[in-house]
């Protein structure tokens, strides 16, 4: 008996390699709407941290309401800027899919970018806590 095998209908690509691609992707995409939940909560918080400082002015606080503004929204733009970047990876890698290619001997620079620029942004939390 000869072993059958399911037709393949792109290149050397099977349905799992297209919904690994699908699942990495909804991974990206989810990372970046969390960016841009958390960035959208400090920023609020930034604003009802100046609204505190009109109404009850007696009220001394540490942390600045403006420095808050500005950190929630670059988290918000930098969650914009992983989504438009993980459709753009997606649409590639879908591509190369279909084309018979793959790239996975190389690292997702995007990820390490992506764990850089939280260390970096934690690090910058850590020492703005400390110093206020």
């Amino acid at each position: 008996m000869g072993e059958t095998s399911a037709p393949r209908s792109h290149g050397n690509a099977n349905a799992s390699d297209y919904l690994a691609a699908e699942r990495t992707f909804l991974a990206w995409i989810r990372t970046g709407l969390a960016f841009m939940g958390f960035g959208f909560v400090v920023a609020r918080f930034g604003l009802f941290l100046q609204e505190l400082r009109v109404v009850a002015p007696a009220v001394q606080n540490r942390l600045g309401g403006a420095h808050s503004v500005w950190f929630g929204t670059a988290l918000i733009l930098t969650g914009v800027l992983i989504d438009v970047f993980s459709c753009l990876h997606h649409v590639n890698l879908v591509g190369q899919l279909n084309r018979g290619g793959t790239e996975f001997t190389r690292p997702s620079w995007a990820g390490v970018a992506l764990a850089i620029f939280l260390g970096i942004v934690g690090l910058a939390m850590a020492i703005y806590l400390v110093s206020v």
